[in-house]
């Protein structure tokens, strides 16, 4: 979820005249309140999750599962506790870009209180029985990062059909009916990217071959309609699953970590070194096999996204030499990090940074460093893609809809993000690659150790940091068929030492090696957090809790419990209806999506997915006394 600015959305040519302006006074927002936050200094660190939910419809007759366009409706009453006592309630309900999506995050932020870590589970689970209670009978609230057929003919509910020569997407396969109704920065988004880059989005995904798959796999889309241009004749490549909507990326879920630090120099720590941990992350989390009804090559939804919002233009992407455009620009506004911020972080940076020459000199001059006047002017390359009629004029000195308007459209891996007018909340950072997962219990598993990961940069000053140049090749390889057991990662050996001048020491090695190390080598990135760990007062049921979880993240890194995507892949691979084609099928997704909720609800026992049964004993207190843990103060645990 992004700025949601109330007020009258502008079509692409509108909004392009303005580019400038929104550029020129998005700097100028953010040079002034920068003066006036950059020695903003806050008592503790600070953290919360994020996770979206698909809503699905089952049809037990006819063993059928469509997604439930029901998410306005749903967010009008999920909201209502909100808006009576915004600071009493357990969790914040916000739209997203589908309308088969809610995101819920916990009512107040996490904070210092080691307890904390033993609330965050069960603050999940009420979310989710939360959305439940609104559901109908034959609807279930799924942590699933996508539906496996979206995009099929007939998949939403009720049935919305794609309108290949109208709508926002113009899509054969996504109809306008499933983007969501509650706010319209959504379809705008949607539409202005469409119109800006020239012609469709076009993501394509290698198939998974298996032994009764085309060789070559072409689809016919001849069921789906066709659009003026026929565009798909082209953009789709044989030998991948072809998909043309800016649903097909932004219709995904994900669980998402933002922290608050201290200072902005503790923030830019952070955010440099929870970089290169994007793709081991992901790689862990992997949970996205399927495509459109078809089994991949992909386990992840990461380039996915990434190609459901490019908008550059053919003179941006180097297909035609530049003349109405300004720069050749090597990325999606959704991708990786290109550049560190603190100063340690500069040494690595060996990626080029295209940067808006004007937006840096303004930066510069007003005193802001070279490592943020560069990574902000590289934002600032991008145009706008959604601006309200009610918000081009604004003062400077008091808003800061324009900086936020091209901030949260630079969908990175990490987001690094200046402290809000008028509240007293400090430096964040977002950490954004995570998939979401399945049950309550991993969700919580990797948000645990992502924010115990934090504790351990600071406490023991480490240095993660490679060439970024090695991230983004980390990130392509996180994304491959069981990455997580198969691909070999770029990785600092020596990470205990912050001496800058060290040089890149980094080697390719497993993620196993990463997170369990290696004895004499390596001592692995949970040996750190375990070792943190003895450093604080856990009482009995928290230090039960936490090692549940990090036993959760071990055997995945070991390869004792399968990813998402490999449970998947075996559960299609093993249904008897499927032939052994790439096809997952109605039937197979039905009973695909009932294991999935199966599993989220303890019904079903998933040793294969959980490493065992989950023994955490999380907090089950009444509710008032969980949210008084949420509202204490800072203490303990740093």
């Amino acid at each position: 979820m992004g700025l949601l600015t109330e007020g009258t959305p502008l079509s692409w040519p509108e909004t392009k005249k303005y580019a400038d302006h929104v550029r020129k006074h998005g700097v100028s927002q953010f040079i002034n309140h920068y003066q006036q936050f950059k020695d903003r200094n806050v008592d503790c660190l600070k953290w919360g999750d994020e996770i979206e939910y698909i809503i699905v419809k089952f049809d037990h007759a006819n063993r059928r599962a469509r997604v439930s366009l029901r998410g306005s409706s749903l967010l009008e009453k999920l909201r209502e506790a909100e808006e009576k006592n915004p600071k009493e309630v357990r969790s914040l309900w916000r739209p997203e870009y589908a309308e088969y999506m809610v995101e819920g995050t916990p009512g107040q932020p996490y904070g210092g209180l080691v307890q904390h870590f033993n609330v965050v589970e069960h603050n999940m689970t009420y979310r989710r029985q939360e959305l439940h209670s609104l559901l109908e009978e034959d609807e279930v609230a799924l942590s699933i990062t996508a539906f496996p057929r979206l995009g099929c003919l007939d998949f939403t509910y009720p049935r919305a059909v794609a309108t290949p020569e109208s709508g926002p997407s113009r899509s054969l396969f996504f109809p306008t009916e499933a983007i969501t109704q509650c706010h319209p920065r959504f379809a705008t988004l949607t539409s202005n990217i469409r119109n800006r880059r020239g012609r469709k989005v076009a993501i394509n995904v290698p198939i998974y071959r298996d032994v009764n798959t085309p060789s070559p796999f072409t689809e016919d889309f001849t069921p789906y309609g066709d659009d003026e241009a026929g565009s798909h004749s082209t953009a789709a490549l044989p030998d991948h699953v072809y998909t043309d909507a800016m649903g097909f990326g932004m219709g995904c879920s994900c669980l998402q970590m933002t922290f608050q630090a201290r200072t902005e120099s503790e923030a830019r720590v952070l955010y440099d070194h929870l970089i290169p941990l994007c793709p081991i992350l992901l790689a862990l989390t992997a949970a996205t096999p399927v495509c459109r009804g078809y089994l991949t090559e992909s386990d992840c939804r990461w380039d996915v996204i990434s190609a459901s919002v490019d908008c550059r233009t053919r003179e941006e992407m180097g297909e035609v030499p530049l003349k109405h455009d300004r720069f050749l620009i090597p990325k999606s506004r959704y991708g990786t990090v290109s550049c560190y911020l603190s100063y340690c972080g500069t040494k690595y940076n060996d990626l080029k940074v295209v940067k808006d020459p004007e937006a840096y000199s303004e930066l510069i001059k007003a005193g802001v460093d070279p490592s943020l006047s560069q990574h902000l002017a590289h934002l600032f390359i991008r145009d706008s893609i959604a601006l309200f009629s009610e918000k081009i004029h604004q003062d400077d000195t008091k808003e800061m809809d324009h900086f936020e308007n091209i901030q949260s459209t630079n969908w990175q891996s990490m987001r690094f993000k200046i402290p809000p007018v008028n509240s007293d909340i400090g430096w964040r950072v977002e950490f954004r690659p995570c998939e979401v997962q399945v049950t309550d219990f991993e969700n919580a598993a990797y948000g645990v150790f992502i924010v115990l990961l934090t504790r351990a940069v600071l406490t023991f000053k480490l240095n993660m940091l490679v060439p970024l140049s090695k991230v983004d090749e980390n990130m392509r390889r996180s994304q491959r068929r069981d990455a997580v057991l198969k691909e070999k990662f770029w990785f600092r050996q020596d990470i205990l030492s912050r001496d800058c001048d060290e040089g890149d020491d980094s080697t390719e090695i497993s993620i196993n090696h990463i997170i369990n190390g290696k004895p004499g080598t390596f001592v692995g990135l949970l040996g750190l957090v375990r070792k943190y760990l003895t450093s604080l007062d856990l009482d009995p049921d928290t230090a039960c809790t936490v090692g549940q979880y990090l036993n959760l993240i071990r055997d995945r890194a070991a390869g004792k419990a399968q990813t998402c995507a490999a449970w998947t892949r075996d559960f299609v691979q093993n249904h008897p209806e499927y032939k052994q084609d790439s096809v997952v099928g109605e039937g197979i997704a039905y009973d695909l999506l009932l294991a999935y909720h199966d599993i989220s609800t303890g019904k079903r026992p998933c040793v294969e997915l959980l490493g065992g049964t989950p023994k955490s004993r999380t907090r089950q207190d009444i509710p008032q006394a969980v949210s008084k843990i949420l509202r204490s103060k800072c203490s303990g645990a740093n």
